[in-house]
């Protein structure tokens, strides 16, 4: 899980950051990235895909790699993914990350998990496919993204009770649609999704 970490700190790279991002899928909510530096010698228990693991495990983890590690979000907005698209919200989201993260320690190498790399980031940087899975640091920002907007989530869910935020997270389960259809798109929905546009499920 580090030895691309280690060729880079080999090349002479000091301060490596992972970076990934959370609710590229949702109708609803924000898109979510983390910059993750970890100590170098660090080997924390459970870093791997978030997707692997348990809700109470991830947060565990996410508590750990916070008290230890260097680490930075970023967001953008659901009203941003509707102005610029989903895939250009989640490059600014993970500028946004980086740029937090840059603030607090000199970022000289970004993994980013994907197949394309940040546009106008002035930092040199690799495109990993599967890097959450491949890579320490991009599984620990991919644990990091997840709880952060888990959390934003169930706050929204406090906002607007009717949709079910706090237990499907803005993804299109069965529950959401129903809901979607019932009260039509909340301010917080993507609305230039399909399956939201007009507060109808195509």
């Amino acid at each position: 899980m580090r030895d691309l970490e280690k060729e880079l700190l080999g090349k002479g790279y000091c301060h490596i950051a992972g970076i990934d991002e959370a609710g590229r899928g949702p109708l609803a909510g924000p898109v979510v990235a983390a910059a993750v530096i970890l100590p170098s010698g660090s080997e924390l228990t459970d870093v791997k895909d978030s997707k692997q693991l348990s809700v109470k495990r991830r947060v565990r983890v996410y508590q750990e790699i916070m008290e230890i590690g260097t680490v930075g979000i970023g967001v953008a907005s659901s009203a941003e993914i509707d102005q610029v698209n989903i895939l250009q919200a989640t490059f600014l989201a993970m500028r946004r990350a980086v740029a937090e993260l840059s603030g607090q320690v000199k970022v000289d190498y970004c993994i980013v998990d994907g197949n394309q790399p940040i546009p106008d980031l002035e930092i040199a940087q690799s495109a990993v496919v599967k890097a959450d899975a491949r890579c320490y640091l991009v599984a620990a920002a991919s644990i990091v993204a997840k709880v952060y907007r888990d959390k934003l989530m169930e706050e929204y869910d406090r906002q607007y009770p009717q949709y079910g935020f706090a237990i499907h997270k803005g993804y299109p389960t069965k529950s959401h649609i129903q809901a979607l259809n019932r009260y039509g798109p909340s301010p917080i929905h993507r609305h230039s999704f399909d399956r939201v546009k007009g507060g109808l499920i195509s």
